[in-house]
Parts: C-alpha cells; sequence; structure tokens
C-alpha cells in the first residue's frame, strides 16, 4: 500500500466524514469478503487489510463506527449490497440533482466493495487501483455537492432579484389601488350628492305633479266655478263704486259743492223720481272712469286676493301690475282740483306719483274698489277666452235679459212694459261670459 499513501491527502476528513455520513444514510452495513479458507490463515493479510485503510484514512465502519470485521464474524461468503436506485422525476426541487447523487453513492459503495475485494485475496495492485477509484467517486460527489451549493446561490439571488420585483410592483399596485380608493370616494361623494339632487327633483316632481292633478280638477269645473267667482266679483265691484261714491258726496257736500249741477254735468237732462237718485249720477262717474278703455286680458289675480286689504298687497307690490293700474286710476277718477277741494292739498296725488300708495281711509276704499275691477278685467277671459264687456246706451229700450235697474222697486217690471221703459243712463256695465250675461245695471226713465 505504499503507492496508496502517496496518493495526496487533499479530500482528507472531508472525504473521511463524507463516507461516513452516506455509510449512515444508506444505512451500510459492515461488508467483509472472504474466501473460504481459514480465517486464521490470513490473519495476516487481514491486519496488513487494516493498515492499508488507515494510511489511506478510509475505514469500514457500522452505525456504531466499529471495524466492520469484528461486527461480521469472518463470514465465508461475499456479501453483495442490493443496490436498488428509487426512480427520481425530475422537478423545479432538484430532481436531477437528487438522481446524480444516488448515482454517485451508488458507484462510490461498488468501488468501495472492490477495495473490499482487493484485499482478499491481497493484490497491491488491484488496492491501488480501488483506492484510486473511491477517491475518485469521492471527488465526484465533492464536485456534485459543490454543484448544488452553486446552484442555491445562483437561485437564492435569482429567488432575490424576483422577491424584488415582486415588491417593486407590489409597491406600485399599492399605489395604485390608493389612488384608485381616492377616486371611488369621490365618486361616492358625486354619488351621495346626486342622489340628493334626485331626491329634490322628485319631491319637486311630486308637488308639480299635485299642482297639475289640481289644476286639471279645477279646469274639470273652471267654466260654472269662475262664472259664479265673477259674478259675485261684478257684485263686489258694484258695491264698492257705491261705497266709494259716498264720501266723494260727503265732501263735496262739505266743500261748498253744488252737487245738482255736478250731477246735471256728469248726465244732462236726467229727469231724478227722487232727490237721493242723483247718488247714481256720481256713481255712474266712477264705474264709467274705472271700467274706461278696459281691456280682457288673462292675469294672475292670487297676490291680490290672499290680502283681505289690498293695501298690504300695494305695499308689499309697489310696482307690480294691480299697483300700476290703482296709481293710474287714481289719476283718473280724482281730478286735482277735486283733490285740492276736500284736502286742501294734493298729498295724496303726489304720494302716488312718487310711486307709493298711502294708507289714508279715503285712498283705502278707492284700492278695495280697485281690487275688484281689477279682477274681473283679468278673469274674464280666464273662464272664456271669448268674454266681452258692453255697455247700454242711453235711450235703448229696457230689457230684463241684458239689464237690470239699479233702484229695487223697478226688480219686477211687466213684460207688458218693458218695451216702454228706456235707460236714463248706465251705471255698471255688463258682461258675456260663454252663454252666460251678467246684466249691466241702469236707471230708468221714470
Amino acid at each position: 500500500m505504499e503507492c496508496a499513501t502517496t496518493k495526496p491527502s487533499k479530500p482528507s476528513s472531508n472525504i473521511s466524514e463524507m463516507v461516513s455520513k452516506f455509510a449512515k444514510v444508506c444505512k451500510l452495513r459492515s461488508i467483509g469478503v472472504f474466501s473460504n479458507e481459514n480465517p486464521n490463515q490470513n490473519h495476516h493479510h487481514h491486519h496488513h487489510y487494516h493498515q492499508s485503510l488507515n494510511d489511506n484514512n478510509v475505514q469500514s465502519v457500522g452505525e456504531d463506527g466499529s471495524d466492520a470485521t469484528k461486527e461480521t464474524g469472518f463470514a465465508d461468503e461475499k456479501i453483495h449490497p442490493q443496490l436498488a436506485v428509487v426512480p427520481i422525476k425530475s422537478n423545479v426541487y432538484g430532481g436531477d440533482f437528487i438522481l446524480q447523487l444516488f448515482e454517485s453513492v451508488s458507484a462510490l459503495k461498488l468501488a468501495y466493495i472492490e477495495l473490499q475485494e482487493a484485499h482478499v485475496p491481497y493484490d497491491p495492485d488491484k488496492i491501488v487501483a480501488a483506492d484510486e477509484h473511491v477517491v475518485a467517486q469521492l471527488e465526484a460527489l465533492c464536485k456534485i455537492k459543490r454543484s448544488y451549493k452553486e446552484k442555491q446561490l445562483i437561485k437564492a439571488k435569482r429567488d432575490s432579484s424576483y422577491v424584488d420585483c415582486v415588491q417593486a410592483e407590489i409597491k406600485v399596485n399599492e399605489k395604485l389601488l390608493e389612488k384608485l380608493k381616492t377616486e371611488k370616494r369621490a365618486k361616492d361623494a358625486e354619488i351621495d350628492q346626486l342622489r340628493q339632487q334626485l331626491h329634490d327633483l322628485d319631491v319637486g316632481n311630486a308637488v308639480l305633479a299635485e299642482k297639475v292633478r289640481q289644476k286639471s280638477l279645477e279646469r274639470k269645473n273652471v267654466r260654472v266655478l269662475n262664472i259664479a267667482m265673477f259674478q259675485d266679483a261684478f257684485v263686489s265691484a258694484s258695491k264698492c263704486v257705491h261705497d266709494f261714491a259716498k264720501p266723494v258726496i260727503s265732501l263735496m257736500k262739505a266743500s261748498g259743492w253744488d252737487l245738482d249741477l255736478a250731477a246735471n254735468s256728469v248726465e244732462t237732462g236726467v229727469v231724478y223720481s227722487k232727490r237721493s237718485h242723483k247718488k247714481y249720477a256720481f256713481e255712474a262717474y266712477i264705474a264709467r272712469r274705472m271700467f274706461h278703455g278696459m281691456s280682457l286680458k288673462s292675469y294672475s289675480v292670487d297676490d291680490v286676493l290672499r290680502f283681505d286689504d289690498p293695501i298690504d298687497s300695494l305695499i308689499e307690490n309697489p310696482n307690480s301690475g294691480f299697483a300700476k293700474f290703482c296709481r293710474k286710476k287714481y289719476l283718473f277718477v280724482v281730478h286735482p282740483v277735486m283733490e285740492m277741494s276736500f284736502f286742501g292739498n294734493l298729498d295724496h296725488r303726489m304720494f302716488i306719483l312718487s310711486g307709493k300708495h298711502p294708507r289714508t281711509p279715503f285712498y283705502q276704499i278707492f284700492a278695495r274698489m280697485a281690487k275688484w275691477v281689477w279682477f274681473l278685467q283679468g278673469t274674464a277671459t280666464s273662464v272664456d277666452p271669448k268674454a266681452k264687456i258692453f255697455a247700454v246706451s242711453r235711450g235703448c229700450k229696457f230689457s230684463d235679459v241684458y239689464m237690470e235697474s239699479v233702484e229695487e222697486e223697478d226688480t219686477f217690471i211687466p213684460d207688458g212694459r218693458q218695451s216702454d221703459i228706456k235707460v236714463e243712463f248706465m251705471v255698471m256695465p255688463g258682461f258675456r261670459i260663454g252663454d252666460t250675461l251678467v246684466k249691466s245695471r241702469v236707471y230708468l226713465q221714470k
């Protein structure tokens, strides 16, 4: 074994350690190869065999590290281990490497058996060759180990690079996620706002639908209801004309006016059955001025009707259509000379010309009369677009179809006498609304 001892010892303890480990892993039993000769006859050779193994740092060991020859008891037969190689499928976890490892271990075991066989019978050349074969297999095993470590290192670097890429991608996706969350919150806020707007619109539509429904119901009965309302307003307007004429007559008396002369200037040559009937001349004058140039047109009168006192409407809406109507008609009905004689000044006129409306008893009575005249003008065509206002001329024959007397005693006039009675003057004009006639009010000849 001199040649064997001259071999380089670079595997040294590592090779010895690997032999021991793989012996344990593969559960190698102590293997002795002997001839049928008496063991005692080969004592010298057996001693030389152990010396050769010790020189090469290679020992035959069992699981407990004892000499293999002691455990076998010098068996008469050659014992060869059954080398069963389990087929390993190649996969991403190193199946090829495991297959190479088992093949290398199997080759090492065979080389080790050759080394044992070279000792019995003792053949130095075979021992050297077998020893070199064992060393070569150990070096191949070390090479596989180094290759495995290198691959693991490369794999670790590759995995680390892959992890870095994945982490970078995760960070990008997290930023994108935060951006999407911010956009989602903005969209949610916009959705809430739109839902509130939709709710408001639904509420508004419900209110409008109810108004439309009510208007539809009103239209079904508008002719009956509005004609009745119009007739009531006509009666109220007639009464308000009478109510305004009373203070005018009283102020004329207090101012020293000649009522007979004044009445005659309004209606010339009229014969009154009673002196008190001259009040109708002044009422006719006021009504004629209030209805002068009236153009029937449809407009809303709700703002005026919702106030009991029309002065409140004039103060709240000083530039409304009703306010302009009052201003125009007051200046037309009450002459400056008349106002000066009544009050000693023109304060009412100047106040009205400035765009305001005085809250005086005289103007309040006037505004109440103007309210109902304004109502008649604005609702006639609402009831019937073809509504008309008509007047009765002096001297025409009386007809209870178109007229009614201002005097109660003339209410029931026999049909036979109607052709003989004539009109002295008209106090209030009449209206034709659809098939309904709102009779004009007249003073008859006596």
